[in-house]
This record gives structure tokens, sequence and C-alpha cells, in this order.
């Protein structure tokens, strides 16, 4: 009688096992300053247009930054589709700065072609 309820504790855990993996997966927003906001102007070199968030890489300021945009459903519902997030396009980033890594940024916003995109 008492393999039900062991059956039972041992799928609890193990759903919950695989529920924790996405969240300890997804990184918080701690690890960026938002005392410091920043403002890139520049050609995209890389983009990666996929969940959990996009990521591009910028040249701006003399340097390569990697920026942490939004999830895609969240971009292209607000008009930021993989078209206009493309490499070679030129593109203005406001965002925040890593105080861990020296070249990354948590980007709040992203100029298209002229139009302001809310990543937020």
């Amino acid at each position: 009688m008492r393999a039900a309820p062991l059956a039972a504790l041992s799928c609890a855990a193990a759903l919950a096992a695989l529920l924790a993996g996405p969240a300890a997966a997804h990184h918080g927003w701690s690890s960026y300053d938002d005392s410091k906001p920043i403002t890139l102007t520049g050609k995209l070199t890389e983009v990666k247009y996929e969940n959990p968030h996009a990521m591009v890489r910028i040249d701006a300021n003399g340097k390569r930054w990697l920026a942490v945009l939004a999830p895609i459903s969240r971009m292209q519902a607000r008009g930021a589709t993989a078209d206009k997030v493309a490499v070679g396009r030129e593109v203005t980033i406001v965002g925040y700065p890593s105080k861990e890594h020296g070249d990354e940024m948590r980007a709040e916003r992203i100029v298209l072609d002229g139009q302001t995109v809310e990543l937020r």
C-alpha cells in the first residue's frame, strides 16, 4: 500500500525539477545597473533572434557590445520583427550596462528605421 504514495511523491519531485529548470536558466535583471542608462548607435554585427531573449551585437562607442533584448513574442508584437533586427542594420539601443561585463547591456528600447520600440 505504500507504493502509491511513494510513486506520487516521486512524480511530484520530477515535475518540480522540470519546472525549476527554465526558471533557473533565466537570469534576473539585478546584474544590470539601472542608475546608469546608456545609448548606443551603430550597426548590428550579429543577431540571435531566438528565445528566451533576442540578443544582438552592435559596434558603438569604439567597441562591440552585446545587448540583451526582449522575448521574441514581445518584439514581434511591438514591431521589432526579424527583418528589422538584422545584421547590417543601423539601430539605436537604450538600456543599462552590465555590472559584471563591460561590453554588455540590457536593452529597454530599440530604434529601428526611426521607430522606437519599447522592449520592457
